[in-house]
């Protein structure tokens, strides 16, 4: 599926922002303050270039990169999404706005503690990736997390978006 046509099917599906991750790590006060569920998109639909030293910092002094064969491994054609992520919950008081300043800053190399996600720090055209996102109310974020998780293996031969280590 196409960057266009994953993006209408996001936007019919209560999604907003649609941000690239430059204008992010500038200002993430676009993201509401208030759990939800998020979206990382390539808006290029070709094979992305990979880079062997990303922009990802050093948590705990644990090395975020891995190697280009192991980003080639979990590479998925045929779509845009390249991560699906989560703010707040029951047991979280993390809103979309504070969990994706820790993503930008942990991209800008700080030691920030968000490990999830981390491969796309090493993609050439990381800061022009675009970020979408949806406020969900009552619900568990990560129930939401897990059920797009889901939908999208079903759709990708059981394959999780790029960046998502874990269902």
């Amino acid at each position: 599926m196409t960057y266009n046509e994953e993006r209408q099917r996001l936007v019919e599906a209560g999604f907003t922002g649609f941000t690239t991750i430059g204008a992010l790590m500038a200002d993430t006060c676009a993201a509401p303050a208030a759990a939800g569920v998020y979206v990382v998109m390539r808006n290029d639909d070709g094979r992305p270039t990979f880079t062997a030293k990303g922009t990802g910092g050093f948590f705990n002094q644990k090395d975020p990169n891995v190697s280009i064969d192991e980003l080639e491994r979990n590479w998925v054609d045929d779509t845009s999404i390249v991560y699906i992520g989560k703010a707040g919950g029951p047991k979280s008081s993390a809103t979309l706005r504070s969990r994706l300043r820790q993503y930008m800053e942990f991209g800008q190399g700080k030691p920030i503690g968000h490990y999830g996600g981390r491969y796309i720090w090493q993609l050439q055209d990381a800061r022009e990736l675009i970020v979408c996102w949806k406020v969900i109310g009552d619900k568990d974020p990560r129930d939401v997390e897990k059920q797009m998780i889901a939908s999208f293996k079903a759709e990708h031969g059981g394959g999780r978006p790029f960046a998502n280590l874990i269902d």
